[in-house]
């Protein structure tokens, strides 16, 4: 599942690669995402953005690691409905 991969791009810190996946994903969670790809980038704005796409509050603290850890969560959730 390519969400799953950028996923484990955005773990290993390589967010360009993972950016490339989800321009491609137009689903909430890619939204999602998208815009933790941005708050990795330092584009706070557009990481705004792309967490109102995605129908979810950004993060005050930024904290990426915890944002991958719930996107994972919410991904390994969907899988299994």
């Amino acid at each position: 599942m390519p969400l799953g991969t950028a996923i484990r791009y955005l773990k290993k810190g390589e967010w360009e690669k993972a950016h490339a996946i989800v321009q491609q994903d137009e689903s909430k969670l890619g939204c999602w995402a998208h815009g933790i790809v941005h708050i990795v980038e330092g584009d706070v704005g557009n990481a705004r953005y792309w967490y109102r796409r995605a129908g979810r509050p950004f993060p005050k603290d930024r904290d990426v690691d915890n944002e991958v850890a719930a996107l994972s969560a919410a991904l390994k959730l969907q899988d299994t409905h």
